[in-house]
């Protein structure tokens, strides 16, 4: 792959990432001479910051919230995980084809097994929160991972719906206002939308409807400790933060732009942590 070592991560909103952290200190760690920024775009610039990618005058990038779906329309191949989820968020140039992949299942499932080895002891019954194109990954996981029945929690149902008939599984399609009367049987509860950040949290949601082996997990990591997170461990219950799915998913795109495969390791987890300690 030809061209200069720039690299990006774009969504909207984009200041709040700590992936140009994450990418910065592995271009430190393996001494490569690269770049790796936040670009901030809506749904018209997002196109011509791909034809960047395409014409080489940036090595590819990471997308991420609301673009995920229109990032796999815009791509000319996916992989089958892509595929598979119906969304992209790494995306690279092969011969003047945008590529696109999706590293969220794997860095999603890495966290889960990093944090909690034995999380999915217990398979009956999984709640999603969000039905946006963050909430596909996670879909795919835990299909994949053989829960019996997955239910789909969004504000709007038909949005739910939609999301639910395009993956094959037991998935069914609910409104968040459900939460209360389908806690109590839920082995498993992960947030996948953006309600966390900048100070949000979820109205009506009570965790203390949930079982006590119940876990709680968020991908949201800024802040770590999301309002759903505390008031989940405040509950007593087992929960994993969200920063160890952006370390994880982050590896397949720094390999293919920068030709370094990175490590994940404790050095790397305390420095994010710090970094986002200090905000």
């Amino acid at each position: 792959m030809s061209g200069p070592l720039q690299a990006f991560v774009t969504g909207n909103p984009i200041k709040h990432s700590k992936s140009p952290l994450l990418h910065g200190y592995w271009l430190k760690k393996y001494n490569i001479s690269g770049t790796y920024s936040a670009i901030e775009t809506d749904e018209q610039t997002l196109p011509k910051l791909i034809e960047q990618v395409r014409n080489g005058e940036l090595r590819g990038g990471n997308v991420t919230i609301p673009h995920k779906q229109l990032a796999f329309d815009l791509c000319d191949q996916h992989t089958d995980t892509a595929k598979k989820i119906g969304a992209v968020n790494t995306i690279w140039a092969e011969n003047g084809k945008i590529m696109g992949d999706n590293s969220d299942e794997y860095g999603f499932l890495a966290n889960l097994t990093h944090q909690l080895p034995h999380w999915d002891l217990h398979k009956e019954c999984a709640i999603i929160l969000g039905a946006g194109g963050a909430a596909r990954a996670i879909l795919a996981a835990l299909v994949d991972k053989g829960f019996k029945t997955i239910y789909l929690l969004n504000r709007t149902f038909a949005r739910a719906e939609q999301l639910a008939s395009e993956f094959d599984g037991p998935i069914v399609p609910q409104t968040l206002d459900q939460f209360d009367q389908l806690a109590p049987q839920a082995d498993f509860v992960v947030n996948t939308s953006s309600i966390g950040m900048h100070g949000s949290r979820f109205d009506q949601l009570d965790v203390h409807k949930l079982p006590e082996n119940a876990i709680v997990t968020d991908i949201v990591y800024t802040p770590l400790m999301t309002p759903l997170l505390q008031d989940a461990e405040a509950r007593g219950l087992k929960i994993a933060t969200g920063l160890g799915m952006l370390l994880h998913q982050a590896v397949p795109g720094f390999e293919i732009w920068f030709g370094q495969k990175p490590e994940v390791d404790e050095d790397l987890i305390q420095y994010m942590l710090a970094e986002i300690k200090n905000g």
